[in-house]
């Protein structure tokens, strides 16, 4: 990597629309032919507890977000979009990103639109006292290359007054990375991984998110990847595999997890065939991988696409789903279904649980069963020292 890779780092009180406005520069930069990448900062954070020396764990995820820039740049990614909290308490106002050149652009929003935008999502009064206090100090300080308000603003509008503020961002290509096979990085950190995966609206997301919080009550530091979040970048050349860069995301992230004290994984995301298991498995060597698979059949799927694009779940960044039409809703569950029967042909994971007809809690269960406890092996949190 011979050149700085620009970095626009999108930050701003929590409710003031950083992701929507993130992935909208990035799908634009995309579609003018730009090579990029996004990145929300929350995803490489989500290991609990925090370390006791990093409170919100801005540190952890400034050393992620140095170790996936530098994993795209080497795949021919030109640039990165980057969403997420400053860290209120460093004097600078980003921690330092190695071969990344850093443009932070501050949203704000008046106290009324962000109350109204956190109590729309049923948070409670004093949460959103929080979120004001902490809107107000960012305010009050000079954080921000350039600072955009958001109040009353479509986020169209709102991207277009960023755009408009940070001028020739990326600026003209240079010679960041040739595009093509990217390097394997591999992750010698052991502790138990669990991979929850399965066709398009199976219902990776929840039961995975279950299970991180089922180790968390059980006493063990834990921490949980979203590999499609691991994975938004378009690379316009032959010979990238995407599976292979979201590997290398992913021994990056549980590095950097494991080194704050996380002693389990849960990993959710798709998978291809037994091929692209392998990817991931030669990723992280030194864990204990079990891939459990969700089923489910047609008319399962097809009702949980219907409520999904309703809204009826968290919008995440690339959701292709959320407020579409029901006949490309309907369409989606059957490409989906057909996947599903690909990867039961193929046999693909160490355990298959069927979900159709049970509630998230009885998968959980049945997963839970079937993986004999997991995380069994696991360490107790009394054992790692300087948590909190």
């Amino acid at each position: 990597m011979s050149e700085l890779v620009p970095v626009l780092w999108i930050c701003g009180p929590p409710g003031v629309g950083k992701s929507a406005v993130g992935w909208e520069v990035f799908t634009q930069l995309v579609g003018s032919g730009v090579n990029a990448a996004y990145v929300d900062l929350d995803q490489l954070g989500m290991c609990y507890p925090e370390p006791a020396d990093d409170p919100g764990r801005h540190r952890m995820q400034a050393t992620n977000l140095a170790a996936v820039v530098a994993n795209y740049a080497a795949a021919g990614v030109r640039c990165v979009v980057a969403s997420g909290l400053l860290d209120p308490e460093s004097d600078a106002p980003v921690g330092p990103l190695p071969r990344a050149a850093v443009t932070v652009c501050r949203l704000r929003a008046a106290d009324d639109v962000l109350r109204e935008r956190f109590v729309g999502r049923g948070v409670q009064a004093e949460l959103v006292d929080a979120v004001l206090r902490e809107a107000a100090a960012l305010d009050a300080g000079d954080s921000g290359d350039v600072r955009v308000d958001t109040t009353g603003l479509p986020v169209p509008e709102v991207v277009r007054l960023v755009r408009a503020r940070i001028g020739q961002w990326p600026g003209p290509a240079g010679t960041v990375s040739a595009a093509g096979p990217a390097p394997r990085r591999i992750s010698h950190a052991p502790g138990p991984i669990v991979w929850v995966c399965g066709a398009s609206g199976v219902g990776k997301s929840t039961v995975g998110w279950q299970l991180f919080e089922h180790a968390r009550a059980g006493g063990v530091p834990a921490a949980f990847v979203d590999l499609d979040q691991l994975g938004h970048f378009r690379v316009q050349a032959p010979g990238v595999d995407p599976h292979q860069i979201r590997a290398n995301n992913l021994a990056a992230v549980w590095d950097t997890f494991h080194a704050g004290g996380a002693r389990c994984l849960v990993v959710n995301g798709p998978v291809d065939d037994p091929a692209s298991v392998r990817t991931y498995a030669d990723a992280v060597p030194a864990a204990t991988l079990t891939v459990c698979r969700l089923h489910a059949g047609t008319e399962e799927l097809t009702r949980r696409m219907l409520r999904r694009g309703r809204g009826g779940s968290w919008w995440q960044p690339g959701d292709l789903l959320r407020g579409q039409p029901d006949s490309f809703l309907r369409e989606m569950a059957n490409d989906a279904a057909t996947a599903a029967a690909r990867l039961e042909q193929a046999g693909v994971g160490d355990l298959r649980v069927d979900t159709d007809g049970r509630t998230v809690e009885q998968v959980v269960q049945a997963v839970l069963a079937r993986t004999g406890g997991w995380p069994a092996t696991a360490r107790p949190m009394s054992a790692c020292p300087g948590r909190r």
